[in-house]
């Protein structure tokens, strides 16, 4: 396992700084969507209500070709969307870079309702409709590396030797991305939240999340459009609901909230972790990665699950696209970071068990003023433990130049025996052993102090602040939820990314190592997984995005004769 870690944070360094560095993301990103945006006419704004009434099954056609509904695809790829990205990634996104970060998802999820409504339009116009053994593993095969390969080609005949490779490489990339972004960090949240509730170990919670997966997964897009069906509606009727509970209760706080998450987007001083303060492109970043993992525009993702909808019109399920990032993000996103952020427990520190062998414990490099150094992808640099970290009443005594012991990337700044923190540690931490050892020999596992949460438990605290124990409890059942939801609708993204480079059976082999990426994310570090996600989604994101600005004016003919024509008046 240390073996895996190693390499992926290696990948990591690499592609941040040497291919696609985060600002380069951000800027096409951004820059995409808003020329979407201007080139579709603001079509997230006068086409909302329609991909609501085509959502609702009035113009539905059992008939048409595809694989499920316009709802049940809805639900698939929102049940990819609506995920632990909701619950975990804002108060990542927090925790970074301040509430202004929660800005920048907005302005993501805005200019990627346009983006989201582009490459699926497109991923219906160039999917293909195949004849497989096993009608249930779906007859429909869409997404990006077909409308790389075909719509580009048939656009730019000129370049075609360029088309089918870079589809190539989009597929190769989501599939390394499913085994990530849309799976090992669904696991490894979800083990997170029942270790710091129940204690159970990882292990165990990720084999057995592991085999409910595979149990649904073997079933194929028809029975992952029944379970999401179910499980997308409840799950988020849950957790707003409960939410909007704690809100009522803060609602004086609510317009501070806001004003302050406008405030800190353009002038940055609140960032927990120590990089966003006085950094603005750090904001801006940590708003956006956590944008795009939440609401996924641009990756190249959903549109796979939406390829399956049984219509014969591309744009009509577009439409139904664009209500996911305003769904996800600007509803459920705002809604969990107004939690964090009335509630006072965002950049609170919390009585924390420190487990010495524990991921989440990481040695910080300071600078000469005692601040955190941040590396060039806005990561804080973090280094080999020192040999020993000396604690004299329960304070550590470091020498010049040694790393400082940390708690989720704040420094810890006292040590205490006991939970009720009464009895400070005397004594040394030896980081190589994992252990602590008293002035009187006697050895500590685990110490206690203060710290700060980030991740799932961050909001599970707020949620305990708002509704006591049974806030917690929904937290948990939702993260439970949601990351089970989100592993099953990608496991569909990456088996469509086999079959279209390998062939049909390719797809079981596939899932075998989709579950094993879940059950490695399940026990592996929190840091790690959640930064190598974000290098494999700005891996696809950018040939994703180079092929909608390609073929932009493919969407806009599309769009232009499908509302001129208006067929959903003929199907009602």
């Amino acid at each position: 396992m240390e073996f895996i870690t190693t390499l992926l944070q290696n990948i990591t360094f690499i592609v941040e700084n040497y291919i696609v560095p985060p600002k380069i993301l951000i800027y096409a990103l951004l820059g995409t969507g808003l020329f979407l945006t201007l080139r579709l006419g603001f079509i997230q704004l006068r086409r909302l209500k329609h991909g609501i009434d085509v959502t609702s099954g009035k113009f539905d056609d059992p008939d048409e070709p595809g694989d499920v509904s316009h709802f049940q695809a809805l639900t698939t790829a929102l049940s990819a969307t609506v995920g632990v990205g909701n619950i975990a990634g804002v108060a990542v996104a927090i925790h970074w870079g301040g509430p202004g970060a929660l800005f920048w998802m907005w302005m993501t999820a805005f200019l990627g309702m346009a983006v989201k409504y582009s490459e699926v339009t497109l991923a219906l116009k160039y999917r293909t409709i195949e004849e497989p053994a096993n009608a249930d593993q779906g007859v429909v095969a869409g997404g990006p590396m077909y409308y790389i390969e075909k719509g580009l080609t048939e656009t730019y005949p000129a370049a075609k030797v360029l088309w089918k490779p870079l589809a190539v490489f989009f597929a190769l990339g989501l599939m390394l991305t499913s085994f990530l972004t849309g799976n090992a960090i669904q696991a490894n949240t979800l083990a997170d939240q029942v270790e710091t509730n129940f204690g159970l170990s990882p292990y165990i919670t990720g084999a057995l999340s592991a085999l409910f997966v595979g149990v649904i997964i073997f079933g194929g897009i028809r029975r992952i459009g029944r379970v999401t069906s179910v499980l997308a509606p409840l799950m988020a009727i849950l957790y707003v609901c409960s939410a909007l509970i704690i809100l009522a209760l803060n609602i004086g706080e609510i317009p501070a909230a806001f004003a302050t998450i406008v405030t800190e987007a353009f002038n940055p001083t609140a960032g927990v972790a120590g990089t966003g303060v006085g950094v603005l492109m750090s904001t801006i970043m940590w708003g956006v990665k956590r944008g795009l993992f939440s609401n996924e525009a641009g990756q190249g993702s959903a549109p796979i699950a939406h390829a399956a909808a049984k219509t014969d019109e591309p744009v009509s399920e577009g439409v139904v696209a664009l209500l996911e990032p305003f769904i996800d993000t600007i509803l459920i996103c705002t809604i969990t970071g107004l939690v964090l952020i009335t509630t006072g427990v965002w950049n609170a520190k919390h009585p924390t068990q420190l487990d010495l062998a524990a991921g989440d414990l990481t040695y910080l490099t300071l600078d000469s003023e005692g601040r955190p150094v941040a590396s060039a992808s806005y990561n804080l640099v973090t280094g080999d433990a020192p040999a020993k970290i000396v604690i004299r009443d329960g304070e550590p005594q470091y020498q010049p130049n040694d790393t400082h012991l940390a708690w989720h990337d704040v420094t810890v700044d006292r040590f205490f025996i006991d939970e009720a923190q009464t009895q400070p540690f005397e004594g040394e931490i030896i980081p190589e052993q994992n252990t602590a050892v008293g002035t009187d020999g006697t050895k500590y596992s685990a110490l206690y102090g203060n710290a700060v949460e980030t991740s799932a438990p961050l909001t599970a605290k707020a949620f305990s602040q708002g509704l006591g124990r049974f806030g917690e409890w929904v937290v948990l059942l939702c993260v439970v939820l949601f990351a089970l939801s989100t592993a099953i609708s990608w496991s569909y993204y990456g088996d469509r990314c086999a079959n279209y480079l390998f062939g049909a059976p390719a797809i079981i082999p596939y899932k075998v190592i989709y579950i094993l990426f879940h059950f490695i994310g399940a026990v592996s570090s929190l840091n790690v997984i959640w930064n190598f996600g974000d290098v494999a989604l700005s891996l696809v994101t950018m040939p994703n995005l180079l092929a909608l600005l390609l073929l932009s004016g493919v969407v806009w003919k599309t769009t232009k004769a499908y509302f001129e024509k208006q067929p959903w008046r003929n199907d009602s």
